[in-house]
């Protein structure tokens, strides 16, 4: 096994370090890290290798990585937050408190909607840049004038960007104007090492994302049909007319990719979120346990309002109120399937939470795996958490 893994792992979860060990010492990563809490203990806490290829700076135990789309999960926490509060009704029209998203016919559309991809603004109607991404006020009401692909509610498919403009309007609109990374450090992060928009010295400490090769395979991989889903998926990824690509490809993030500054800085709310997995496994820990939203929130919020074909991604997929529930693209272990939920990110990234198992985990990668093709790493690193409670 690679000696490049740190960290502290509790010897019942001792199967969470081997599979992390084997991943580094397969070569199926450059630098990563995870955390898993049972209820309240922090069971493992690991992390290796390298956060910036180019200089051969070492991953640190507080070295924090860009999350992708596991940004949505705290977005969308915020937005709940605000409605338990009362601030809003989630089943009322949006036009209740943004008047001008009822143009184009949207003006049935519901907070669920904007919450659960149902809304029909999977996508831009036009190249938008990174400069262009960072005004949310803007983004959002560009969209709020876009005609939709769907009548809202009447379909779903995964909002891979505009997701954050939609229910980060909700939380701007009620919350007194602050943006959702705002929100979320004063309400429920304070103490976390999590950051929707990161400030420059997080950004210079940050792990350096590098593309790598595709990462798959393992004898507990899904079976011949995932993968035929996964071969479709890949085909649909790289057609410049299909709605997944113009959905995860527009805002483009620039030079750099998702390196660029000027990404980190604005903090997307569907894509935007830098922190380390200690912490983004601590949101969920405290999620599960009802320090962020009454329990009873949290049973709405991921009870499954949509489940089957994603008109973006073309396979089956399952959301609650901006959660993912298990499904073709939430691979979860048997053991989970009834009451995981969480959010994967771009790259292989994932948390989840699970309050029948009083389970949290976070993993974050800086060698981006091919999700389209197979990235097992953080299904693996999960599968192990579960058969340690056993």
């Amino acid at each position: 096994m690679s000696s490049t893994v740190q960290g502290h792992c509790d010897p019942a979860f001792a199967r969470v370090r081997e599979v992390f060990e084997e991943h580094f010492a397969e070569g199926r990563e450059l630098g990563a890290a995870v955390a898993v809490y049972a209820g309240d203990r922090k069971v493992v806490d690991l992390w290796g290798g390298v956060a910036d290829r180019r200089t051969g700076r070492a991953w640190q135990p507080d070295t924090p990585c860009f999350g992708f789309s596991c940004t949505k999960a705290v977005t969308a926490a915020a937005a709940l937050l605000l409605a338990e509060r009362g601030a809003y009704d989630l089943d009322g029209p949006v036009t209740d408190w943004w008047p001008e998203f009822g143009a184009a016919g949207k003006d049935a559309a519901t907070a669920a909607h904007l919450l659960s991809h149902q809304v029909g603004l999977p996508a831009f109607a036009r190249p938008v840049s990174a400069e262009e991404a960072a005004d949310a006020p803007a983004r959002a009401a560009e969209l709020a004038a876009q005609e939709p692909e769907w009548t809202p509610g009447e379909g779903h498919g995964y909002h891979a960007l505009t997701y954050g403009w939609l229910a980060g309007e909700i939380v701007r609109r009620h919350s007194g104007g602050r943006t959702v990374g705002a929100f979320v450090k004063d309400a429920f992060a304070r103490d976390l090492d999590l950051w929707v928009g990161a400030p420059d010295e997080v950004i210079e400490r940050a792990a350096k994302l590098s593309a790598g090769r595709r990462s798959g395979g393992g004898t507990d991989a899904p079976g011949t049909t995932e993968r035929d889903v996964l071969t479709r998926l890949a085909e649909a990824y790289l057609d410049p007319q299909s709605m997944m690509n113009r959905s995860l490809n527009n805002p483009h993030p620039g030079k750099g990719g998702y390196n660029n500054p000027v990404v980190l800085r604005a903090g997307w709310p569907a894509a935007g979120m830098t922190t380390t997995a200690p912490a983004l496994a601590g949101f969920y820990r405290d999620l599960t346990a009802g320090r962020i939203l009454r329990p009873d929130t949290l049973r709405e919020a991921v009870r499954p309002r949509v489940s089957g074909p994603d008109r973006t991604l073309l396979v089956r997929s399952s959301f609650g109120l901006g959660f993912m529930r298990p499904s073709q693209t939430f691979f979860t272990p048997r053991a989970g399937r009834e009451s995981a939920f969480g959010h994967t990110g771009a790259g292989g990234s994932v948390g989840l939470g699970d309050p029948e198992a009083g389970l949290a985990l976070a993993y974050l990668p800086n060698l981006m795996g091919d999700q389209a093709s197979g990235d097992l790493r953080a299904y693996r690193l999960t599968q192990a958490a579960y058969a340690s409670l056993a």
